[in-house]
């Protein structure tokens, strides 16, 4: 039996369906997102329990295993195909690629703050209730995974299927799997 994470793939999707798989993890992105909305709301009224800490854990492991290979993804493949200057691309999605790029370092930023709150919570140790820093960093890390997620769906990743032709999506596909069995836990 080989280990499955959350995220590396997708019952009705595989790695031959790029497009499919991306947007496959956006759906797994929102759980993971809804899943920490509901986590705060909790601990908000309840003490740390063994639901909490797993819930906790389910969305640290979500967020540092497979949504930083989503983005090296999109990075590696997806913002490319839409951000050369020579090729003509329109100028909405060129400034919607360079919101995107920021929109991940600043993810990776919060998540770096984040992360330290998700990981007392998944500890044994008895941990405190969401401080309001706590609640604005969950918020404020949902607010822009949703807007960014409505980008790509609605206007990146239909102009970039378009733009990678059938070699590309095949090479996208192999890099996808390769990357993910990279990062798998031995």
């Amino acid at each position: 039996m080989t280990a499955s994470l959350p995220g590396f793939e997708s019952p009705a999707v595989g790695f031959d369906q790029p497009f499919e798989m991306l947007e496959a993890c956006h759906d797994r992105v929102r759980r993971s997102l809804a899943l920490l909305g509901k986590l705060v709301a909790y601990l908000s009224d309840h003490p740390h329990d063994a639901q909490s800490r797993s819930a906790a854990h389910d969305v640290l492991r979500y967020f540092e295993l497979a949504a930083p290979l989503h983005h090296q993804d999109e990075e590696a493949h997806v913002f490319p195909s839409l951000s050369s200057a020579a090729d003509g691309t329109d100028s909405a999605l060129k400034a919607a690629v360079v919101r995107l790029r920021a929109d991940h370092a600043q993810m990776e930023s919060l998540w770096a703050e984040l992360r330290p709150v998700l990981q007392v919570w998944a500890s044994d140790a008895a941990g405190a209730a969401p401080d309001e820093r706590a609640r604005r960093l969950a918020a404020a890390f949902a607010g822009l995974y949703d807007e960014h997620l409505v980008v790509e769906e609605t206007l990146v990743f239909p102009a970039a299927r378009a733009r990678i032709d059938e070699a590309g999506q095949i090479a996208m596909s192999h890099d996808m799997a390769h990357r993910r069995k990279a990062a798998a836990p031995r």
